[in-house]
């Protein structure tokens, strides 16, 4: 009996081991991180306008292709996103400094007009995907949407 129940706890055990995919793509990975952590981390000590475009872009390609199994932006990335979006000078420094590719991505000319909307509707999106989140996006959309 006692042996009988060992296995059958071994079983459990070990039936619980194995493969989980993650809930969540974070723009996959360069140098053991995520190309959204190797992005921001550059942008964020940095601070230039190439750091900036390139973490646009990262994010731009996180929200239009989601992956990981729930197939939808990670937490928060749709608020910060958009945040980045709605800055004032965030349409001008990408449009003096994005790479051709990167500026594809947007397929347009009319960066200002292209970032006040996509600001807006990211961080909606954020309230939609998360709605625990609205506590804090709705005053940031207030004071930054005009």
């Amino acid at each position: 009996m006692r042996k009988t129940a060992l296995l059958l706890l071994a079983a459990a055990l070990l039936s619980a081991c194995g493969t989980t995919s993650d809930l969540y793509s974070w723009g996959g990975y360069r140098n053991k991180t995520s190309a959204y952590e190797d992005y921001a981390y550059q942008y964020y000590h940095r601070q230039t306008p190439e750091s900036l475009c390139d973490l646009l872009a990262c994010y731009e390609q996180m929200v239009s292709t989601p992956g990981g199994s729930r197939q939808v932006p990670p937490p928060g990335i749709c608020a910060e996103y958009g945040y980045l979006l709605l800055l004032p000078e965030t349409a001008v420094t990408f449009m003096n400094h994005a790479s051709a590719s990167q500026k594809r991505l947007f397929q347009t000319g009319d960066f200002a007009g292209l970032f006040q909307e996509r600001g807006k509707e990211m961080l909606q999106m954020e309230i939609e995907l998360y709605p625990e989140s609205a506590i804090f996006i709705r005053p940031l959309i207030k004071k930054l949407v005009k």
